[in-house]
């Protein structure tokens, strides 16, 4: 009886440290997302107030982020991609220069004008950090435990949204696979750096949902439809990004070059298609989208070209802010060939767009609920579970495996 009692004694200790180390590491990230988060927002800020001092020069820009990369980055210019390849096992480390790297990189995208997003960023300072003190802690598994939990915690410090976060770091390294193993210790980092990045004064986009529609036979048909709608589209973000960095690679040989050449001509579409207007994160968009301003009817299409190109040819940043005001602003156009009320469809879109780009499913329909409210779950996870089945598997993350059935 006594052996039980220590074992039992063991395993519970060992649950509670384990889940009490993903404290100070959510300290940690929520303290360097709220640095990276403030001043991304003051940088996009400027740019905004003086387009043209900026965007002539984004190729310039371009040129001196994939200098660096290919001088001193070493390993780090793999981005994401490395931080998928040490959750699979195929690497062991991500170096501590990364962190600093992807945030000057990404700092240096958006004041310039690249349409880019900052999502990749928190993750990989979540992930290198948490996977380097992970590392150094006497855990089985710890390398995966901890990078899943650094994951949870970067996009939980940046976006403010800890459960989608928790969900996501689970679901996005195999989709189709939840991994339970980080569960305890990404819960306690992505609510502490959630609650360090707000305490701090972080900026949190949420809005209230005041419109809704019962969820009969014919609204349900509704949403089905706009979860086709949006998982195409977002299938053909992941898939037109993996299509166009092939094919940038394969034509210009030279990334310095690529960069230089493709950032002018990015340039001069930016200034000329509304001065700026799909330039940086795309708040601009989900903020008119939700605050009754004019959407333009290709706005959604824009966005979606800018984007892609940007990160194609080089430049730094995520995909999933943009990929909020793409489905945002694809929403507001659909809302009224569906007959339903705009914010909410367009409260759809931002949530299903990024899920099916990104070939997860619980976190859009979680990031959802605690963006626009709890209340409206049903109508996420029926337009959100369309949408995942037909994005037909795309990913933005071309490491990302899928579960076999």
């Amino acid at each position: 009886m006594t052996e039980k009692l220590k074992k039992i004694y063991r395993n519970y200790s060992g649950i509670i440290l384990l889940g009490l180390s993903g404290i100070p590491i959510g300290v940690c990230v929520g303290i360097i997302d709220t640095i990276f988060g403030k001043i991304l927002l003051e940088i996009t800020d400027i740019r905004n107030t003086n387009p043209m001092i900026f965007l002539p020069f984004l190729s310039l820009a371009g040129v001196l982020i994939v200098y660096s990369y290919s001088k001193y980055g070493k390993t780090s210019s793999k981005g994401m991609g490395l931080v998928f390849e040490v959750g699979h096992g195929d690497e062991n480390v991500i170096p501590k220069r990364l962190i600093p790297f992807v945030v000057m990189g990404t700092w240096i995208t958006h004041l310039f004008g690249g349409s880019a997003g900052r999502e990749g960023v928190a993750v990989q300072i979540g992930a290198a950090f948490s996977h380097y003190v992970g590392k150094k802690l006497p855990f089985e598994n710890a390398s995966k435990i901890f990078l899943i939990t650094g994951m949870a915690a970067g996009f939980s410090g940046l976006f403010q949204t800890p459960i989608a976060a928790i969900l996501f770091a689970m679901e996005v390294l195999v989709a189709g696979e939840l991994k339970y193993l980080a569960l305890f210790p990404a819960f306690t980092a992505a609510f502490t750096a959630s609650s360090v990045s707000g305490f701090l004064g972080l900026e949190k986009f949420t809005f209230e949902l005041t419109e809704s529609v019962s969820l009969n036979p014919e609204i349900f048909i509704k949403l089905a439809l706009l979860g086709l709608i949006f998982g195409i589209v977002g299938g053909m973000f992941a898939w037109s990004l993996k299509y166009m960095k092939g094919y940038m690679s394969a034509k210009f040989g030279n990334p310095i070059m690529r960069i230089a050449i493709m950032g002018v001509v990015l340039s001069v579409f930016l200034m000329l298609l509304h001065m700026g207007r799909y330039s940086g994160l795309g708040t601009n968009l989900i903020s008119s989208s939700f605050g009754g301003e004019d959407i333009y009817v290709y706005d959604w299409i824009l966005k979606f070209i800018f984007t892609v190109w940007t990160l194609s040819i080089g430049f730094q940043g995520g995909e999933v802010t943009p990929l909020f005001s793409i489905g945002a602003s694809l929403g507001v156009v659909v809302a009224g060939v569906m007959g339903m009320p705009v914010e909410l469809v367009a409260a759809l879109g931002y949530a299903a767009v990024f899920g099916s780009a990104t070939n997860t499913l619980f976190a859009p329909i979680f990031i959802g609920a605690e963006v626009f409210g709890f209340a409206y779950v049903p109508y996420f996870f029926v337009v959100c579970v369309v949408g995942y089945v037909f994005n037909m598997n795309k990913s933005i993350y071309t490491l990302q495996k899928v579960k076999e059935i």
